[in-house]
């Protein structure tokens, strides 16, 4: 039974990953390793559970900030773990010890007649299993607390996922509203687009402009007004206009986007512009709308 314990910790051991570097940087990791070497009985009484703080400091130190303040909680109640469970064992061994004298009180008691040694003898036992009990039940409470915390976190994070899909299906439910008004308003049609993480993507196809200039062509004029009705039914999105073309041509075209839906109405403080690689027959520029 020892073998295997000891071939476990030295796997957990090997598995640690380096963190002395970060706690170096780290007042949180320096803080509770200092706590795991300053108890000198952790090694010896507790080096399974010991060995699960280290490694809980070691995730919280590469841990990303998003994790760090959940895994900070783990990392902490894993030492406050060990350290109870080298105040257990510490106690279970001074029982053993304890019971030791307690039969030497015994035979003494016997040979003597003493009442007194055998009265003695099992306030100590009972105090020493009391102590014991007690570091147990303190294991087993800082134990719970952490899975309860981490279940916490884990449903936290179930419905903040839930939360933000509802989110984006409301806003793209608004979004195709406000297509519908722009079409009508305008009487033109929209290209078509595409919902990604840096938001609404609208590609412009080459066609909006005059062949190889940023003039826009009396297609790209339609387009144009309809993307100022959309984003007039939009009051609180922004767009970023990005022009495709080689050299500056890409940023002229962006620019001449931008002017454009400001003279149809729409404030120029919500309007950014950019350029890009190469254009393409499908796409000589892109809008990119955020709520």
């Amino acid at each position: 039974m020892n073998r295997i314990f000891l071939r476990r910790g030295l796997f957990l051991a090997l598995a640690l990953p380096a963190a002395g570097v970060v706690a170096a940087e780290n007042p949180d990791v320096l803080r509770l390793s200092q706590r795991l070497a300053a108890d000198a009985q952790l090694a010896e009484l507790a080096p399974y559970e010991r060995l699960q703080a280290q490694q809980a400091i070691a995730a919280y130190a590469e841990a990303k900030r998003s994790q760090r303040e959940a895994l900070l909680y783990v990392a902490e109640r894993r030492v406050e773990i060990a350290e109870a469970s080298a105040r257990a064992a510490a106690a279970r061994r001074e029982l053993d010890s304890l019971d030791d004298v307690y039969r030497d009180l015994l035979v003494e008691a016997s040979r003597r007649e003493t009442a007194r040694a055998l009265a003695e003898a099992e306030r100590l036992r009972l105090q020493a299993q009391i102590q014991a009990e007690e570091a147990e039940r303190l294991r087993l409470a800082a134990e719970a607390e952490a899975q309860a915390r981490m279940e916490v976190e884990d449903t936290l994070t179930s419905v903040a996922g839930q939360q933000a899909a509802r989110l984006s299906a409301a806003q793209r439910k608004d979004a195709q509203l406000a297509r519908e008004e722009a079409e009508l308003v305008s009487g033109a049609k929209l290209p078509a687009s595409k919902f990604e993480s840096r938001g609404e993507v609208i590609a412009l196809a080459g066609s909006v402009f005059a062949s190889g200039a940023t003039k826009l062509s009396d297609s790209g004029r339609g387009t144009v007004a309809a993307l100022a009705a959309y984003l007039q039914a939009l009051p609180k999105a922004k767009a970023r206009i990005d022009g495709f073309g080689d050299g500056p041509l890409g940023k002229r075209r962006a620019d001449a986007l931008r002017d454009e839906l400001v003279a149809a109405g729409i404030s120029r403080s919500r309007l950014q512009t950019g350029g890009k690689g190469k254009a393409t027959a499908a796409r000589a520029a892109e809008i990119i709308v955020t709520p």
